[in-house]
């Protein structure tokens, strides 16, 4: 039979950043052996103090009879589990003091399918005639967001603004300048800390991207898969916020639950109402699992003492492990660059000097057994290609340390192969 596709269909018949990056993870995982350097996906690292946890919450599910059956055998509302809600509706007021209560919540079945909601509610063909735009205030910017627009050209990016920081150090900063927010803007969004750079915006640039979003009329987005409160992956403090025309989107995949898909949107109850209602059609109900681990940790704090005391300095300690490595493997025979790592388990690198793109390094890499991510699918959305487009991988910081440190040596030996050739 010859199928045929819609024109939405067609567009997954051509590979797609994100679908390559999970088909060579999964091929990677069961072919490359025990040599292989995992440095590409974004696999939480095992945290073995976390893991005790989990194990020790989930014996105290098995022993209770009634909420154990209640977990696996019943469909949860579509908006989530209303004491989970109401548990973290009081974390975020009794903290932060944003007055939300169980209807400003969502739990869906991870962040990621709950940005495509968000956008897919948002942006795209519009009743006024006119199609309308998610805009990215800081590219490069996370990979998985290419492909979710079901309308084509869903999104339009501002290239950061570069600052140097150190001989072998940059950060980005949105570009204000160039930030221009039309008619057919729907909506801001921005991931915090960015995947893939590990910038964090500061207080300063929500603030303003705030009011710049409460100014147009549209809602301004915040990733926090690795942000703050939980998981709290970021190495540098910053205040979490939510007015009514911010969204949050949230998961517990990187405390350690990637398999329970658990997301979490928190946004005007409007918001949640249409999200719930999109759930409901697409998945029914949220999975229960990631919700009642976490539940009981929700009023004792004990959460936020878990991401404080245990998360952050796991990934912390394995950044800085990983920017001493660097330099002892770089030299001053290579040419490199490295974005201040201020959160999330990776780290960015430029290499002004690579005389190919970066996907021809991404290949010769995994040749010998070393994967990363090539930078190029994270710049979508521009209007033109940024300078460095080709110049920069993404790589994992947070595997084992035999793993991170012989990745490390085997890219610095192919950066100067590649320089010789």
């Amino acid at each position: 039979m010859k199928w045929s596709w819609s024109e939405y269909g067609e567009r997954f018949e051509h590979p797609s950043g994100i679908l390559a990056l999970m088909d060579d993870l999964g091929s990677a995982l069961t072919e490359g052996g025990p040599d292989l350097c995992m440095l590409g996906g974004g696999n939480p690292a095992p945290v073995p103090e976390m893991q005790e946890a989990f194990r020790k919450e989930w014996t105290r599910l098995l022993e209770d009879a009634e909420e154990l059956d209640a977990l696996l055998g019943n469909y949860d509302t579509s908006q989530g589990q209303p004491r989970f809600l109401d548990a973290l509706a009081d974390l975020f007021n009794r903290h932060y003091g944003w007055g939300v209560s169980r209807e400003n919540i969502a739990v869906v079945n991870g962040s990621q399918s709950g940005c495509f909601y968000l956008f897919n509610l948002l942006a795209g063909p519009h009743r006024s005639g006119r199609s309308r735009h998610v805009l990215l205030p800081l590219s490069p910017e996370y990979i998985g967001y290419t492909e979710q627009g079901i309308a084509p050209d869903m999104f339009r990016a501002v290239h950061g603004k570069m600052e140097k920081t150190g001989t072998h150090r940059f950060k980005y900063h949105v570009d204000f300048d160039k930030l221009i927010v039309g008619d057919d803007t729907a909506a801001l969004a921005a991931s915090r800390p960015t995947n893939p750079t590990g910038n964090v915006l500061t207080d300063q640039e929500v603030a303003r991207l705030s009011g710049i979003a409460r100014e147009r009329g549209i809602p301004l987005l915040l990733d926090n898969a690795y942000g703050a409160p939980f998981p709290g992956i970021l190495f540098k403090d910053v205040t979490p916020v939510w007015e009514p025309h911010m969204i949050l989107s949230f998961s517990l995949s990187k405390l350690g639950l990637p398999g329970t898909r658990t997301g979490i949107i928190v946004a005007d109850r409007p918001v949640i109402r249409q999200i719930s209602s999109m759930h409901a059609v697409t998945a029914l109900a949220s999975g229960n699992v990631g919700q009642s681990l976490v539940r009981s940790w929700l009023a004792n704090d004990r959460l936020l003492t878990l991401c404080r005391e245990v998360v952050r300095p796991f990934y912390e300690e394995r950044s800085q492990r990983a920017l001493r490595w660097w330099e002892d493997a770089f030299d001053d025979d290579v040419a490199y660059e490295i974005h201040e790592p201020e959160g999330s388990m990776f780290h960015w690198l430029r290499f002004p000097e690579l005389p190919f793109s970066s996907r021809v390094l991404y290949q010769r890499l995994k040749e010998k057994k070393v994967l990363v991510i090539p930078g190029e699918d994270f710049f979508y959305g521009l209007s033109e290609a940024a300078e460095e487009q080709e110049q920069c991988i993404r790589v994992h910081t947070a595997m084992p340390a035999d793993v991170v440190q012989r990745g490390i040596g085997i890219i610095a030996e192919t950066l100067r192969e590649m320089d010789g050739a």
